[in-house]
């Protein structure tokens, strides 16, 4: 019985470490999609990053994806900037692998 035990407090454990990661990666990659909005807003520097912050912030709203597309499509119509929700949708699918590599990188 405690070799059971011993594994499913190793499958719990590595089940959060997981998690762990996978929202710390989603995190990363929302701060990568506002800085890339920030470009085609015309935002640089500190504004770029404040205006990162609030697309990480943006997805603590709902569960997925949408809140955050949601902020980004109604910043760009805002400024006229011609993308669309799949348009920032691919963006975020290719950010992905990026965000995960970053944090990887940093252990």
């Amino acid at each position: 019985m405690t070799s059971f035990d011993d594994r499913e407090r190793g499958q719990e454990a590595k089940f959060s470490l997981d998690q762990q990661s996978l929202f710390r990666a989603t995190m990363r990659r929302n701060k990568l999609l506002g800085m890339w909005a920030a470009d085609l807003l015309g935002l640089a520097g500190d504004e770029a990053e404040a205006y990162a912050k609030t697309v990480v912030m943006s997805d603590l709203e709902e569960p997925g994806d949408d809140d955050v597309i949601r902020k980004v499509v109604a910043d760009f119509d805002a400024k006229g900037v011609a993308k669309s929700r799949e348009d920032i949708a691919k963006q975020l699918a290719a950010l992905m692998p990026i965000a995960v590599e970053q944090i990887s990188a940093e252990g």
